[in-house]
């Protein structure tokens, strides 16, 4: 592997680095520079012929969303010993009960039972809702400081780490609502609202506001709408945000009506019961807001 650095004795920058014996050598003198060079290959480990070709790495990666952040030692449950061969039956019990003994100590403290439960309900809503992998390091990142602040006493876990996924999801841009979290989280959606606005008021966060574009994308699929009516949706909210009517009005709602204006442009049939439905929102909701649109786009 090639460095740049510069050799003492003949001043040329033809280095060459030995990675088995960590040495740093001149190419043109062969002085050795450095016998601490840094490694930088993946650290495998194969203690059988056979685990050769599985190049397993060393550990699992660090992550905020495990109680210990993945940095505590696990015995395994392979059963074999460094050569490869089965244990006997007394070795076997005893690292049984070494291995039952590590999984205990592993929660010794309330925080740490706290974070192995909650952590342990963020993979179930990972799973059910397809969160990705970034969004659930932020939660474990909100749901901590929650933790440190004290705002998990007196609540359900599963309340707080519902929140904590809706606060994550507002602030990486994906489009899932209070309702479809509270549902699959089996909370009630107002217990869920109310600990979302003291997340929010405790820890001094900056929620964006909702894109009503994708918005409209998900009520566009949910009512099986047409790619053109979806299309002109979107163009119609474009102007609807441009001209400042959308100050204020709920995403959802302002995407229903929206999507409903832009049905009855291109002739698909579909009446204001199915945008509100597919929203979840009211038909008075849909009928106002478009009442709405429809006067103030005529007048822009």
């Amino acid at each position: 592997m090639q460095t740049s650095i510069v050799c003492s004795i003949c001043k040329k920058g033809q280095t060459v680095t030995d990675p088995e014996s960590g040495e740093i050598i001149c190419r043109n003198c062969g002085l050795v520079i450095s016998d601490k060079a840094q490694e930088s290959r993946a650290e495998w480990r194969a203690f059988t012929t056979e685990e050769v070709n599985d190049r397993s790495r060393t550990g699992i990666p660090r992550s905020l969303a495990r109680h210990d952040m993945g940095l505590s030692t696990i015995i395994g449950k392979t059963d074999k010993d460094a050569s490869g061969r089965r244990l006997d039956v007394s070795m076997r019990s005893t690292m049984d009960r070494l291995r039952a003994w590590d999984f205990r100590t592993q929660a010794h403290t309330p925080t740490d039972r706290n974070l192995r439960q909650a952590f342990s309900e963020l993979d179930r809503l990972k799973d059910k809702l397809g969160l990705s992998d970034p969004i659930i390091e932020k939660t474990a990142y909100i749901y901590r400081k929650a933790q440190e602040r004290g705002l998990v006493r007196g609540r359900t876990i599963s309340s707080v780490v519902a929140a904590a996924v809706y606060i994550a999801c507002r602030e990486s841009g994906t489009s899932r609502t209070l309702k479809d979290i509270a549902a699959i989280g089996n909370i009630k959606r107002k217990d869920l609202a109310r600990t979302y606005r003291l997340l929010v008021l405790e820890l001094d966060l900056k929620i964006p506001m909702v894109d009503p574009l994708k918005c409209i994308v998900k009520v566009a699929n949910k009512a099986n709408l047409s790619e053109k009516t979806k299309r002109q949706a979107m163009n119609i909210m474009h102007d609807v945000t441009r001209s400042g009517i959308s100050a204020g009005k709920d995403p959802m709602g302002l995407a229903a009506s929206v999507l409903y204006l832009s049905c009855l442009n291109t002739g698909e049939g579909r009446t204001q019961t199915d945008i509100a439905d597919a929203a979840g929102v009211t038909e008075v909701t849909v009928r106002n807001r478009y009442k709405n649109l429809k006067s103030q786009l005529e007048l822009n």
